[in-house]
Formats: structure tokens, sequence, C-alpha cells
């Protein structure tokens, strides 16, 4: 949801190298990303990594500092404290930066090393300074309700860490965070895929979603062009599902 789509998107395209599809569509590599118009709140205040209704995307990068300071010369504001942080092999191993957009939305840079590195991101490593967008990653409160309920659209568990210390806290901006990382991917499918964010510590003095739900069952909420089904999962989180 953006207030203001059209100035979003030039943050999008001039700082993360995104293209412009159609009216509130960019696209960056193969995925797609979808600006809506949405007037009111913008989003939640106050904010941290761990409220229940935090969702990031993460955008893969070949050079994580140029593309770090690239975004904040247009404007980012930082989550992660003292930019990037290398996560230990036990928490994937990878290089990222947590930060929001100039409205609010929370976003991650994800650089992978030449060891870690998936085949679908290594065979795209000459495709510039952001090649694409990895996962959807949102904050739940129960992983094994989270896995069932997305069981029903086809996702499997394919991994899985616990996340933990000096570097988690930094990229969290967190004090001695414990998040279960779970990722979840639909067979045969290029990225992105989704990732769960069970934080176990600190806990959230936020309340929970107004509009959570108690059992796996999702509430449907309305049809979009009479196809496509608007859903929010058992953490209030929107997902749209289209044939």
């Amino acid at each position: 949801m953006a207030r203001n789509p059209e100035a979003l998107a030039d943050f999008y395209c001039q700082a993360l190298r995104f293209d412009r599809i159609d009216v509130g569509t960019l696209g960056l590599g193969a995925q797609r990303v979808h600006l809506v118009a949405a007037s009111g709140a913008g989003y939640p205040q106050p904010r941290a990594s761990n409220d229940p209704w935090f969702q990031h995307i993460a955008i893969v990068v070949t050079d994580i500092r140029t593309a770090y300071r690239r975004a904040l010369d247009h404007g980012a504001t930082p989550i992660s404290i003292d930019g990037p942080r290398h996560l230990p092999k036990s928490s994937g191993g990878v290089t990222a930066w947590k930060f929001r957009d100039p409205e609010g939305h929370p976003l991650e840079l994800l650089a992978f090393s030449l060891e870690t590195c998936p085949d679908y991101w290594r065979d795209r490593r000459d495709d510039g300074l952001c090649i694409g967008i990895d996962h959807s990653a949102i904050v739940v409160a129960d992983t094994a309700r989270s896995i069932a309920f997305y069981a029903g659209f086809g996702f499997q568990a394919t991994a899985h860490s616990t996340n933990r210390g000096a570097e988690q806290a930094a990229l969290d901006g967190l004090a001695d965070p414990l998040v279960a990382v779970t990722a979840l991917t639909l067979p045969d499918r290029d990225p992105p895929h989704l990732e769960l964010l069970e934080y176990c510590a600190p806990l959230t003095t936020r309340p929970r979603n107004p509009w959570e739900i108690d059992d796996v069952a999702a509430t449907r909420l309305m049809l979009v062009d009479g196809e496509s089904v608007l859903l929010r999962d058992p953490d209030g989180h929107f997902i749209q599902a289209v044939p």
C-alpha cells in the first residue's frame, strides 16, 4: 500500500534499479512488485523488526556496500545498526542490511557469497547491481500454524535456522533477538520464496493484529476482478490468491 505510488516508484527505480512495467507495477529481473494506492494512515507506528505486522522483501545485490550507500542517498531509513552485517554460517552465511523505503515499508538488501549463492542467483550475477527478489519474510506468532496454513497453497518447508547473536541484533536493530527462520518454497518454482520469522525474544509489546484468526483457515475478504481472492493468513498478513 502506498500513499504516493508515483513518488515511491521513483525511489524503487532510482535507488534500487527497478524498471517500470506499467502503472503501479515495477520489475526487477523476473520478479514484480505492485504498488497499490491507499489513503489514510501509513505504515504502523511505532515499528520494530519483531512487530506482528512486520513484512519485508529481500532484494539480491551483487555489491552490497554500493547498493547500501545508493539506498541511503535516495532517502532510505536504516533498520540495521552500522550498515550491512555478515551473518554466521548457522544463520545463512549471507551479508544483509534492513531498511525502510520513504513511506516506511521494510526492505532488505541481501548479498550471497560465492559459496552460499544459490544457482538461480549465481547465473544472474552479471545482470547489474540489484538483480531480483529472493524472498518475502513475515513475522508469525506460531511457525507450525503458519506452515499448516501455507501448505494449503502448495508451500513446503525447505530450510530452518535459529538466529541469534550480535550480528543478528545489529541486523534487526533489536536487543538480543532470538528468531526462528523457516523457508517455505513452491516445488519447481523460481524465487521468490516465503520466510516465516518467529521472534522468541524479545517478545513484542505491541498487540497482535486485531484481525488475527484463531484457526488454520483463512478469511476471504473480497474478490478481485472476479477471479483472484484477497485473504488474510493466521497472523493477519494480506495474501492474494490468483488462478
